[in-house]
């Protein structure tokens, strides 16, 4: 399995989205989908967050 569960894609219309790796559905960050600009911070930053919450770790 792998430890990622997000990633970004650029879209056929040039834009980009962070989304779910699992699902395919863009990523939400307070309820909002994260589509536009090119975010690889937020990206690691989810991916990091996920990887917390699988492990345990509270931090």
């Amino acid at each position: 399995m792998p430890e990622n569960r997000y990633d970004l894609r650029k879209e056929p219309d040039g834009t980009w989205t962070v989304f779910d790796i699992f699902t395919g559905m863009p990523a939400l960050v307070n309820e909002v989908e994260q589509l536009g600009e090119p975010a690889d911070d937020l990206v690691d930053l989810l991916n990091l967050l996920y990887i917390r919450r699988r492990s345990g770790a509270v931090h």
